[in-house]
């Protein structure tokens, strides 16, 4: 089967969402197990071993933002947000938290299923040893430990945020679009995800303890995306094909 039996933990408090998207899910080959509220999210978060989560944000017992930090506490797996809010702060408040995409109900369960096999191939890619390790002197980028290191302190990053930082850092001074980034770290092309991304270099930012205002490694090229800037005495890492 192509999805090899990839388990999927769905949160959703509505009946009829929840087991019309697990019914879709299942028939794309995925396992599902769906839970109605934040507590039972955790505990069978606890019990057994899953590939995804897809998490509403409105849950009750216990809020999806909670869970959504709970989780982020231990484990890097994927966590897609589902929110039937519209507004745009409400709608990143996931990514702020550590989810790594998320969708406004109503949606298409295509685009689900779209948003499900980017995520999961992704971090299938990102299990796979590359053998390398960018060097910036105080930033260090081990991608085949998946680690990264600020003037020899480990920082936890999401996987969303560990694949945009590497995407930028393997070329610096190449500009990428938002769009760019949309599709090479979420892996998909949908428009109008590209405040995703604005999200995701801000927290990046400040985990890197990079200040906007006054960059080290993350420039923001107005009107147009993003670009990685190495420090002069460390010279690019890698020659783009």
């Amino acid at each position: 089967m192509a999805t090899e039996e990839k388990r999927i933990l769905l949160v959703e408090d509505e009946k009829t969402i929840r087991d019309a998207v697990a019914a879709y899910l299942e028939r794309e080959g995925y396992a599902v197990r769906g839970v109605g509220d934040g507590q039972s999210a955790l505990e069978e978060f606890e019990k057994h071993s899953f590939d995804l989560i897809i998490l509403d944000l409105m849950l009750p017992k216990l809020s999806g933002e909670r869970v959504c930090r709970s989780i982020r506490e231990t484990s890097n797996v994927p966590i897609i947000m589902l929110t039937a809010k519209g507004e745009v702060e409400d709608r990143i408040i996931g990514l702020e938290l550590g989810a790594d995409d998320y969708l406004i109900k109503p949606f298409s369960p295509r685009e689900l299923v779209a948003r499900v096999r980017a995520l999961l191939r992704r971090a299938h890619s990102e299990s796979e040893p590359t053998l390398e390790v960018l060097d910036f002197g105080d930033l260090v980028i081990d991608i085949t430990g998946h680690k990264v290191l600020v003037e020899g302190k480990e920082v936890d990053l999401t996987a969303s945020e560990f694949k945009l930082l590497t995407t930028l850092a393997r070329y610096p001074g190449r500009v990428y679009t938002r769009m760019e980034l949309v599709e090479k770290v979420l892996g998909y092309d949908f428009e109008g995800y590209e405040r995703t991304i604005d999200s995701h270099v801000k927290n990046l930012r400040a985990k890197l303890g990079d200040d906007p205002r006054h960059p080290r490694w993350l420039y923001t090229v107005h009107g147009v995306g993003y670009r990685f800037e190495a420090p002069a005495k460390y010279p690019d890492t890698k020659d783009e094909k």
